[in-house]
């Protein structure tokens, strides 16, 4: 067996990440940059007002000034500014030519082209102003690569000039649910019989990725059908097959990888759950090998597929996110394999949700984390911090 951190290692190394394609901003949601993504102008290009109120020059003191004028967003004002001056000016406006401050229209009161100030002066030269360049200037790095592309990220993009970004292309991924005793969902259910959930499950969970999905549910345990199967998937960019990568005499994904003409870097991971865990690869597609039980199915799939498919879409961080919290409960010293209780965070503390048995949904699907108790970590009492993932 090896550690969960270097299986983790391996299997990044056994692909870079994808080709890449320059596609419209409204495309690049949830993609990662694919390079530095470079400011093409500065923003704000001018001096703009922050307030709707008078531009005015500071030195010209509390007034009072004479409105020569209107400055709104879109339509400047382009004339020439004297001593006691005024220009109307609204949020969003390029500033007049020579006015440094804006004196808000709560302050002050108007009567014709007369101002006269009321309320509390400006302090400063350059109150109520966005100056120049106060967001980005022109050649900054606004998106660093390898981010992912949020909404926030694409305004920004687009703020910056551009109309398209370098980006990863789409991964094709290909699920396999092999076992002779699935059935597939809603259908009559003998007591041999098992509803194939693994598909379901494995499909959400990369729902928001930039994947294509190709679904295989109930493939039998029949060695010239999984290798059959494999030999007509070389073309997808990761393999991901749930059930027979144990040591029973019908776990048959080993022997039918190696029949299609598949290789295998790692077999067994010190974890658990998810203990038989396979990775190799078959051409140019990485096959991924998950346990049969859903819950250490979702527990790999949540440590390694999601990962493997954020570093091959280029995500600079494609590990998940790790914190820690105070445990509501002692807990008892671990063993030789990382272990990954179930549990809620409430209130700020972790609970641990029911049994840990692999193949017990219930618990899962009441829990938020998975509490983390890394190989021979010690006894910790109830109110001492560990590390956890959050979960969806």
């Amino acid at each position: 067996m090896i550690a969960l951190e270097e299986a983790q290692a391996r299997i990044f190394a056994l692909k870079d990440p994808v080709e890449t394609e320059r596609v419209p901003l409204a495309e690049a949601a949830g993609r990662w940059a694919a390079e530095d993504v470079l400011a093409l102008r500065t923003q704000p290009a001018c001096d703009l007002s922050a307030m709707d109120g008078y531009a005015v020059r500071f030195a010209d003191g509390d007034g009072p000034w004479r409105v020569i004028g209107e400055s709104a967003a879109g339509r400047r004002f382009t004339g020439l500014i004297g001593q006691g001056d005024a220009v109307r000016i609204f949020t969003g406006a390029v500033m007049p030519d020579d006015c440094d401050t804006v004196i808000i229209q709560e302050n002050v009161t108007r009567d014709g082209d007369k101002v006269l100030m009321t309320g509390e002066p400006s302090k400063k030269a350059g109150h109520n102003v966005r100056h120049a360049g106060g967001d980005f200037q022109k050649g900054a790095v606004v998106v660093p690569g390898g981010a992912e592309l949020h909404a926030r990220h694409l305004a920004l993009a687009a703020m910056a000039g551009h109309g398209e970004l370098l980006v990863r292309r789409r991964l094709k991924i290909a699920l396999l649910s092999t076992g002779d005793e699935l059935i597939a969902p809603g259908l009559p259910c003998a007591e041999d019989q098992i509803p194939s959930s693994n598909g379901i499950m494995l499909a959400a969970m990369l729902r928001d990725l930039p994947v294509d999905i190709t679904e295989f549910s109930a493939v039998p345990d029949d060695l010239a059908v999984l290798t059959q199967h494999f030999a007509g998937l070389a073309g997808h960019d990761i393999i991901v097959s749930t059930g027979g990568a144990s040591v029973g005499d019908y776990d048959l994904i080993v022997p039918a990888l190696k029949a299609a003409g598949g290789n295998i870097d790692f077999w067994k991971i010190a974890m658990r759950p998810g203990k038989p865990v396979i990775a190799g690869r078959l051409s140019d597609a990485i096959m991924l090998g998950l346990p049969g039980n859903p819950v250490s199915a979702y527990v790999t799939a949540f440590l390694l597929l999601l990962p493997l498919v954020r570093h091959l879409a280029g995500s600079a961080a494609p590990l998940p996110l790790r914190l820690s919290a105070p445990v509501g409960v002692d807990l008892p010293a671990n063993g030789p394999r990382t272990d990954h209780l179930r549990a809620c965070l409430v209130d700020g503390q972790l609970l641990p949700v029911g049994a840990n048995d692999s193949a017990m949904l219930a618990a899962l699907s009441l829990s938020n984390a998975l509490i983390i108790r890394d190989i021979s970590a010690t006894a910790v009492q109830a109110g001492q911090k560990v590390g956890y993932y959050p979960i969806t």
